[in-house]
């Protein structure tokens, strides 16, 4: 397959970044088949929860107060804003520009890395702002064996986190890959598309478990 160039200006064809124009990505129809059975899975937890969380309201009331709700916003702020630069990464994908056209500072100049970058660090910030949380609830006793709660708690945030996590090691996995590659190929871009998919997913399972969590106590 031929290589597409990387500047700014080049562009990928719609029929070779998507598939034949009769037919979508396979990639892509794999990537939304595998994430709709995640999607089962996250369901699970939010059916546990809710159903432990019906017999036990006293004990969801005790906990829940010990929650530190402005950051767990502020975390989530920053997750939410990382789908944003994410996707704006997939944009410059789709226009075949890797890296920046200008200086650091001429944002509207960013290029697939730059943006991606900036969303590893943002989720990175996410896993670090959870792992503090974490360490205040374990010094108040909220812990996975002491009750129901704190066993579910861990559980939904908790795996939420590995995937979170997964996403951020895919992103170095596409960051690696147009370092190494001497040009920007159509496989390239569409690695960054079906990552994007994943890390919408991983952010809007994440307002869902917040909103649960957090604000329906």
């Amino acid at each position: 397959m031929r290589p597409v160039a990387t500047s700014a200006t080049a562009s990928l064809p719609a029929s070779r970044l998507y598939g034949q124009h009769d037919r979508p990505s396979m990639v892509a129809v794999g990537t939304i088949i595998w994430l709709s059975s995640e999607l089962m899975f996250f369901a699970a937890l939010f059916a546990a929860y809710f159903t432990i969380r019906a017999v036990s309201p006293d004990m969801w009331a005790e906990n829940t107060a010990l929650l530190n709700v402005p950051f767990a916003l502020a975390n989530t702020t920053i997750l939410v804003l990382s789908s944003l630069t994410c996707q704006l990464g997939v944009f410059a994908a789709e226009r075949g520009q890797v890296g920046r056209s200008g200086s650091v500072f001429q944002v509207n100049k960013w290029g697939l890395r730059e943006w991606f970058i900036l969303t590893y660090i943002m989720g990175a910030v996410f896993i670090g702002g959870q792992a503090l949380e974490y360490t205040e609830l374990i010094h108040e006793g909220v812990t996975i064996p002491h009750d129901a709660y704190g066993t579910m708690f861990y559980l939904t945030t908790g795996f939420h986190g590995i995937h979170v996590t997964g996403g951020l090691i895919a992103f170095l996995f596409v960051l690696g890959r147009t370092y190494l590659a001497r040009r920007f190929t159509h496989e390239q871009a569409v690695s960054a598309i079906v990552v994007s998919y994943y890390w919408h997913f991983v952010d809007v399972v994440w307002i869902g478990l917040f909103a649960t969590i957090y604000l329906v106590k």
